[in-house]
């Protein structure tokens, strides 16, 4: 089986022109925006036109959805200069051009906003102080080589808290975005981590307290800072136009299985996943184009070689994961949490994940189950003429397969390439087709395929690590 899984995902690969598709045709896919159904239709019917079972679109609250119409961000004085910058998602729309000094207030208390609210109706405001603090470091493959020792496994509830203060429970940033929003400011615009013009744009819907909102380029907006601190008379022109949808505020996953054969172990699931949703700035190839088109080809793959697993295979496309991992949490909590959802998360045997990085998979962050790695290490050990290196004991965080880590199912993610990773492409306006490749899609995909088979085909459940 392996053999025909690895023929017909080097020979006869569809991932290529689903990644395409995804990030090219259909482009970013903003959770709740038009865009995003598009794309669950569109994987939707592949699923159902390879012959899947049950294949259907399963909804869950979201909120409104939000698209970008329109945009224009320039310095019109004291010289003319087109500015690199993206609006926030869900920013709302300018009325019309604004155009004016700007104001600066980085590093101001609210308190001392509160006293210029006068000036900041129909502003353009500069909220933070001047960028210095680049990201210009990738996080370390622990698969490389030259690596340290592996970190011990994620926490899933790590960097999830968060300090309170200020008056009325609302943080000092908190207070001073409903104060923008009550003065009528004209623009907010904030600087990018990100050097070269790499804009990071990752926001979610401020509700009622949404202004027109614009993340700008590090150095752009630096020399914003830098012209009225030298006292030159500076104009900004900025024009934002968005569309909110809230005649359908549901979110969506796409759901799909390949039944299983055996009597005694079809109603045990083998899970295989991504996330379909991406942030707008870009086509969202990276995050998470690809590892759509991974889980698709890999499941395309079983079907066309006439797989005849003992479990159930069961694929799922998620959608709203950049605002939170919405959509895995809304399945894991209708499916799988609580006393009612014991049988079924008893016959969850695992759930295989692919998100951070891009690139071939060289192994598996094994969140400290050592039984588990040693099962993906013989599992594995056939591709390594196709780039695996080895698995890693430790974790990952901030993707769905904490949803099922929650309630104590296996659950892992790849470990895959992060050069450039963090400082250029993810969550930024670089994520593009030119940081894919055709090979590594169908090494990834094939790697997807086999583990999903292994572990349909296995006598026992994947070991589970104890609460």
């Amino acid at each position: 089986m392996v053999a025909k899984i690895r023929d017909e995902g080097l020979n006869r690969s569809h991932a290529w022109a689903m990644l395409d598709t995804l990030a090219t045709v259909i482009g970013p896919r903003l959770a709740g925006s038009p865009a995003f159904l598009r794309a669950a239709n569109w994987t939707r019917d592949h699923l159902a036109g390879w012959g899947l079972r049950d294949v259907h679109l399963e909804s869950w609250p979201f909120g409104r959805g939000w698209q970008l119409d329109k945009f224009t961000l320039e310095m019109t004085e004291p010289r003319y200069m087109p500015m690199i910058g993206y609006p926030d998602a869900w920013s709302e729309s300018t009325r019309g051009n604004v155009v004016g000094v700007p104001i600066y207030i980085g590093g101001m208390s609210p308190d001392s906003v509160e006293k210029m609210r006068d000036k900041l109706k129909g502003a353009i405001v500069l909220t933070q102080p001047m960028m210095t603090t680049f990201i210009r470091e990738d996080r370390v493959n622990p698969t490389d080589p030259n690596a340290p020792p592996a970190a011990s496994p994620a926490n899933p509830g790590a960097g999830r808290g968060g300090r309170g203060g200020g008056r009325g429970g609302l943080t000092d940033a908190q207070r001073i975005a409903k104060l923008l929003h009550d003065a009528g400011v004209g623009a907010v615009l904030k600087p990018s981590r990100g050097e070269h013009g790499t804009i990071f744009v990752q926001t979610r819907d401020a509700g009622p307290n949404a202004v027109p909102s614009v993340v700008v380029a590090g150095e752009h907006y630096n020399n914003l800072l830098r012209l009225l601190q030298d006292g030159v008379p500076v104009k900004v022109r900025v024009d934002v136009q968005g569309e909110y949808f809230s005649r359908d505020t549901s979110g969506y996953n796409v759901i799909a299985e390949l039944p299983g054969t055996d009597a005694k172990l079809r109603d045990e699931v083998v899970m295989i996943g991504a996330h379909l949703d991406s942030w707008h700035a870009s086509m969202g190839a990276m995050d998470n184009a690809d590892g759509a088109a991974t889980v698709l080809e890999a499941i395309r793959i079983l079907k066309a070689v006439g797989a005849q697993p003992r479990r159930t295979i069961r694929v799922a496309l998620w959608g709203g994961e950049e605002e939170g991992l919405f959509g895995s949490k809304a399945w894991v909590a209708q499916h799988l949490a609580g006393d009612a959802n014991k049988a079924a998360r008893d016959k969850m045997s695992v759930y295989l994940n692919i998100d951070p990085g891009y690139g071939p998979v060289y192994g598996f962050f094994m969140e400290g189950n050592d039984a588990a790695k040693t099962i993906f290490d013989a599992w594995l050990e056939p591709f390594k003429d196709l780039g695996f290196r080895k698995n890693i004991i430790g974790g990952i965080g901030n993707t769905d397969h904490l949803s099922f880590i929650a309630e104590g199912v296996p659950a892992f993610n790849p470990v895959q390439e992060f050069a450039n990773y963090d400082v250029r492409i993810h969550h930024t306006n670089m994520d593009t087709m030119e940081r894919m490749r055709p090979d590594d899609l169908k090494q990834a995909a094939i790697v997807f395929a086999a583990l999903g088979y292994d572990a349909a085909m296995r006598d026992g459940q994947m070991p589970r690590v104890a609460k």
